[in-house]
């Protein structure tokens, strides 16, 4: 299991991490190049600036058993059709 954050404005980044670490669960981090991430636990990927480039670069690495977190119900229904476990929607 891993999880795959479509980070490029999630506002939870920080809580994945800390609940993976406290886990040992892998976390990769997606954004374009509009955003700048870094991170001490997380793999970074950037993938090229488009309409859904991360959304679809994410949603092709991800395997059955991981989970997924975005905003976009787009991508928790891909996350879904895929047999993955996501978590979308509004933060409190």
């Amino acid at each position: 299991m891993q999880i795959f954050v479509d980070a490029d404005a999630c506002p939870v980044v920080g809580i994945v991490e800390k609940v993976a670490k406290e886990h040992s669960v892998p976390v990769t981090l997606l954004c374009d190049t509009n955003h700048v991430l870094a991170s001490d636990y997380s793999e970074v990927i950037v993938v090229g600036a488009g309409a859904d480039a991360v959304d679809y670069k994410l949603i092709s690495i991800c395997h059955k058993g991981d989970i997924v977190v975005s905003q976009d119900y787009g991508v928790a229904a891909m996350a879904l059709g895929k047999g993955l476990t996501r978590s979308s929607g509004p933060w409190l």
